[in-house]
């Protein structure tokens, strides 16, 4: 699916180069790729502009890469930068798009359809582990789409990311499987916050609490980073927000009821992430659940002194 010679490397448009965008972009750079890139925000453009090209807009981008990436966060968003009036639909020289932010399945199935009526090919490639995993190349890569597109860009994937699954040829199944995967990951967070707290109120220290459950059944994602990395050091700094959860959350309700499940889990989940925003902000840190039930029970997840 790339327009290049064989044996190039194809050029990269990549549009929306935040905190998740930005290290995946500089790891693209590493890789030997050639990139133009664009965001709404120029001062997101500035740590590229030694090594890549700066696009006015994203059809800009599009015009002149063979290969088009975007990393945004919303629907609304990616409606805009893809089938906006300077959108990535426009370019004239792009075959292949790599929707690589989270959106649910719908979004990239409508924006599929669109670039599948001006010849492009679109792999649906949300990604997990964060703006530590970005900046370290150890990202796990869900990809749904076209094979033979899949197989063209595996290479691409293998600069930033760890791990790569290809889902099959429907895009959209790495949107489910994406979104699976958060609100597990966010159940994980709400459940060892609160179990966290409970057991600080009993008097067990936070490192033995966390010993215990790192070599037990309760171990999990949670228990393994977010808590001793982000949330014991009280630095709140997992790199993606309440809004965020919301976000993904709201979506993965949609998929169950689908599926005919009205999940109470999910219900149960989304109203600890709400209940931190309501006593913060919606922009907060993921890892500012903890901190509704800290005041509760009068304690904080932090190193004994």
């Amino acid at each position: 699916m790339q327009s290049n010679n064989a044996g190039k490397k194809p050029v990269i448009g990549f549009v929306g180069v935040g905190r998740i965008g930005g290290p995946i972009a500089e790891r693209l750079l590493d890789a030997g790729y050639d990139l133009v890139v664009f965001d709404i925000v120029p001062a997101a453009m500035r740590p590229l502009a030694d090594r890549a090209q700066i696009a006015s807009t994203p059809a800009d981008a599009a015009d002149r890469a063979d290969v088009v990436i975007a990393c945004l966060q919303t629907v609304d968003q990616y409606a805009e930068a893809v089938l906006g009036d300077t959108g990535i639909v426009h370019g004239r020289r792009f075959r292949t798009y790599l929707h690589i932010g989270t959106t649910g399945r719908q979004c990239v199935q409508t924006l599929a359809a669109a670039l599948d009526r001006r010849g492009v090919a679109t792999l649906d490639a949300p990604m997990s582990g964060g703006v530590a995993g970005a900046k370290a190349g150890t990202l796990v890569s869900m990809v749904s789409g076209p094979r033979e597109a899949f197989d063209a860009m595996e290479p691409l994937f293998s600069s930033y990311a760890r791990r790569i699954v290809y889902l099959g040829a429907q895009p959209g199944l790495a949107q489910a499987m994406k979104l699976v995967n958060n609100m597990l990951s966010a159940a994980n967070l709400a459940a060892a916050a609160e179990v966290m707290v409970v057991g600080a109120k009993a008097g067990i220290p936070v490192d033995v609490m966390l010993d215990v459950l790192n070599h037990g059944t309760g171990q999990n994602s949670a228990t393994l980073t977010k808590i001793p990395h982000n949330v014991v050091p009280r630095t709140f700094d997992c790199g993606a927000s309440l809004h965020n959860v919301f976000k993904d959350l709201t979506a993965y309700a949609g998929e169950a009821q689908a599926a005919g499940i009205e999940s109470a889990v999910c219900a149960t989940v989304l109203r600890f992430f709400r209940e931190a925003a309501s006593q913060g902000s919606p922009d907060d840190d993921i890892a500012t659940v903890v901190r509704p039930l800290e005041r509760a029970a009068g304690v904080e997840l932090k190193h004994d002194r």
